[in-house]
């Protein structure tokens, strides 16, 4: 007979997959290490700089739907119920990273990741990103004349919105592009999606 409760029990099974988590996390890394030293190697007529700017453009783009998605969805309710500059831009940044990482989890959770191995690899592919596009277009927006102060109705504020994702793209994409290249950020996540 065992001395060990069901307590006992549930923390070891709870360890378990824990230790299981950060095996699955450790494994996406050191599966890219090869295909990171075959792209530095590769000088094939830059055929490897292509892969690397196409997973940055990827892991950009998709930084930037989440962001649009958060940006005017906090937008959208910090108009209706009449927030300050303050209120709102903190709901659409919020509404940003939380679109954001939700984005980058559905190809974990579809592969089968449990929360907790998704957390960190979520914060790690995309933090510097959205925090990036974040930063440059609402500042952009603030420093536009009449934006904040513009209703959903009117361009001036939705072409606010957009010039500042159009200046924050080449930014964002050069950090992930740099990440990428290293094994981090997105490059974790790329064989899931």
């Amino acid at each position: 007979m065992s001395n060990r409760t069901a307590g006992d029990r549930s923390e070891t099974r709870d360890d378990d997959r824990a230790h299981n988590d950060m095996a699955l996390a450790e494994e996406a890394s050191a599966a890219l290490a090869p295909q990171e030293e075959e792209r530095s190697r590769d000088d094939h007529g830059g055929h490897g700089m292509q892969s690397l700017n196409s997973l940055a453009i990827s892991a950009t783009t998709h930084c930037l739907t989440g962001c649009v998605i958060g940006e005017v969805a906090g937008i959208a309710i910090g108009t209706a119920f009449g927030w300050g500059n303050l209120a709102t831009i903190a709901t659409a940044v919020g509404l940003a990273y939380l679109f954001g990482f939700a984005l980058t989890s559905l190809p974990l959770f579809r592969a089968g990741l449990t929360f907790g191995a998704i957390v960190p690899i979520a914060l790690a592919a995309d933090t510097v990103s959205i925090t990036i596009m974040e930063v440059i277009d609402n500042a952009f927006v603030l420093l536009v004349p009449g934006a904040m102060e513009a209703g959903l109705g009117d361009l001036l504020l939705w072409a606010a919105i957009a010039g500042g994702f159009v200046i924050a793209y080449p930014f964002a994409f050069l950090a992930n592009r740099f990440m990428i290249a290293r094994g981090k950020g997105h490059a974790v996540v790329h064989e899931y999606h």
